[in-house]
């Protein structure tokens, strides 16, 4: 049963949604066509605004039930081709324009932060937001070295808000583990999980910051991407100070064409960030929409916001490594015969078959531009192929799977023309010759050469222990044999003390069992 705070915030989330009008568009459905009527009963048909556009309407829905509401909006606004235009163009505004809380909260908890004043850390604060988003807003400023810099300023009581957001979905993946038979193979309760500790982390900006440097040290002097440095004297956890950078926001296409901008080498870029951050470092910014992203004219990325990041177990990342390369080249049987051995479908599924429906999915949409893929269509398929084979889904991966439709969705953005397959593909090939190689494996046993040589001088008595050991195991063995037929015949000839003879043969038997 929902615990009476937490079934208030659902009766709040569907105030809300009424309020803005959200039960006409679901009242519109075939399935509620019949109970349209019941809607003239409620006072909030009366009370919202006609003239708001279904987009708007959606947009402040998501603006008013908060950060994680935000967040969702933010991820469907990255793919136009799945949505229509109008709700579409609205959704990008959750981005970088969520409605900014006063000036008055931003610099008392600036300050609370910092120990001193405003004036005294800053020779220049701008008390107006530059962005506004779900879980933080941006101010511009200037140390009193002279250097500009952005000023990162958590939301007031936001973690108040994420833990009643997180404590819902808690209860609503209960009931759907409960009444749907899928939540258990969507791992609904784990899927949740996972969510709540990528938004808790988000909630702590010296932790982003750590990402950030982390970031920028991996692609120190790469022409593809730069990250802003952090200035940690003046950073906290509810406060972050960066290197202000200059770009253009890679969701502005035109202005980008305007400047000149190379679409296509933007577009290589962006896949080439995300499998370099995957495979080689280990470590993804997983926050990618585009009020995330800037360019550096002609066709160099600019990345802030690192409050989200990924990362894998070798095990996962040699997976996914061979499961993609396997599926780059059209090799859907090893495709098959690795989700089985990784337990991803039930072991007694039948390789042939589950390889023709990853055949039937896939091999429509080899050797098309983005811009002729559906991936509408394609998510349904793939969907109705896990529900079809029992297909559990992986936690883990939730976060690289969000941010590879966003990448996805930037490369549909600058360049429709772009082939994801081919462009990905060397890649992946260079990464297993580096990582699974012949000399990979010969670099990996120099590298592991000095620790071996330490046990040299050791080995002859580690040997002779060992020979030693299993000399006593053995005469142990025969001397517990011994006892064991001395026993037989002391059974043999004294019947009345049977029980006992059997009892410490028991305890004998053991004993030489350990032994072994």
């Amino acid at each position: 049963m929902i615990r009476p705070k937490l079934l208030l915030r659902l009766i709040h989330i569907n105030w809300v949604m009424m309020l803005h009008g959200l039960d006409e568009i679901v009242l519109k459905t075939h399935l509620f066509r019949p109970v349209r009527f019941l809607a003239l009963l409620s006072p909030n048909y009366w009370l919202r605004k006609p003239s708001e556009p279904r987009g708007v309407r959606i947009r402040r829905t998501l603006e008013d039930l908060g950060p994680i509401y935000v967040k969702f909006g933010q991820a469907l606004s990255t793919r136009k081709d799945l949505l229509p235009e109008d709700i579409a163009d609205e959704l990008v505004k959750l981005q970088d324009k969520v409605p900014p809380f006063p000036n008055e909260a931003a610099r008392r908890i600036i300050e609370q932060q910092l120990g001193q004043n405003i004036e005294e850390a800053f020779a220049e604060f701008d008390p107006n937001p530059l962005a506004s988003a779900s879980v933080a807003q941006v101010h511009t400023a200037t140390l009193n070295s002279g250097e500009k810099v952005i000023v990162k300023v958590l939301r007031p009581d936001i973690e108040q808000r994420i833990h009643s957001d997180v404590g819902l979905l808690y209860e609503l993946a209960k009931l759907a583990e409960r009444f749907w038979k899928d939540a258990k193979r969507l791992r609904a309760l784990e899927v949740v999980a996972e969510f709540e500790k990528t938004i808790l982390d988000e909630l702590d900006l010296v932790k982003e910051a750590s990402n950030a440097s982390k970031i920028r040290r991996n692609f120190e002097g790469s022409e593809a991407l730069y990250v802003p440095e952090i200035h940690w004297p003046l950073t906290r956890e509810k406060v972050l100070v960066m290197e202000r950078i200059h770009g253009i926001p890679v969701g502005e296409v035109e202005q980008l064409r305007a400047g000149g901008a190379d679409f296509k080498l933007l577009a290589e870029r962006g896949v080439e960030i995300f499998f370099t951050q995957v495979f080689r470092d280990n470590f993804f910014h997983a926050d990618m929409h585009p009020g995330n992203i800037f360019v550096d004219l002609p066709a160099k990325y600019l990345a802030v916001d690192f409050g989200i990041v990924g990362t894998l177990s070798s095990s996962d990342q040699r997976y996914l490594a061979e499961n993609f390369l396997a599926f780059f080249n059209r090799d859907y049987r090893r495709v098959a015969q690795m989700h089985i051995e990784s337990g991803w479908v039930p072991s007694s599924t039948r390789v042939e078959e589950f390889e023709s429906a990853i055949r039937s999915v896939c091999e429509p949409i080899f050797a098309k531009p983005l811009k002729d893929i559906s991936f509408g269509l394609l998510l349904l398929r793939l969907f109705q192929t896990a529900r079809r084979f029992d297909m559990v889904v992986q936690p883990q991966l939730v976060l690289l799977q969000k941010t590879l439709l966003n990448i996805e969705g930037l490369g549909r953005q600058l360049y429709p023309e772009l082939d994801l397959w081919q462009t990905a593909k060397p890649f992946l090939e260079n990464w297993f010759k580096e990582r699974l190689g012949p000399k990979a494996k010969l670099k990996k046993i120099m590298d592991q050469f000095p620790e071996i040589a330490e046990q040299f001088p050791e080995l002859p008595t580690l040997f002779f222990h060992a020979l030693d050991s299993a000399s006593k195991s053995k005469q142990q063995l025969e001397a517990n044999n011994r006892e064991i037929e001395q026993l037989r015949h002391q059974m043999e000839s004294n019947h009345s003390s049977t029980l006992w003879v059997i009892l410490a043969s028991a305890a004998i038997i053991s004993t030489a069992v350990l032994v072994q």
